[in-house]
């Protein structure tokens, strides 16, 4: 599964840090997450999107062989 969280941080100048803090996780979180070295749950998907105004398909896309 890939993501464009990193992309969509830049467009709203948010830092990990500040999103970390938004959604309640560590910006250790956020980081692994963005290399696609970690698959978010459910929940945390849900609020990372709403912080962008997004849904969680335009943030988190599904891969072939996923």
């Amino acid at each position: 599964m890939k993501n464009t969280l990193r992309i969509e941080r830049a467009i709203k100048n948010i830092t990990q840090g500040d999103l970390a803090e938004l959604i309640g996780v560590s910006r250790q979180t956020i980081n692994t997450i963005e290399s696609n070295k970690y698959v978010p749950s459910t929940v945390l998907a849900l609020k990372i999107a709403r912080v962008f105004g997004k849904q969680v398909e335009e943030i988190f896309i599904l891969e072939e062989g996923d």
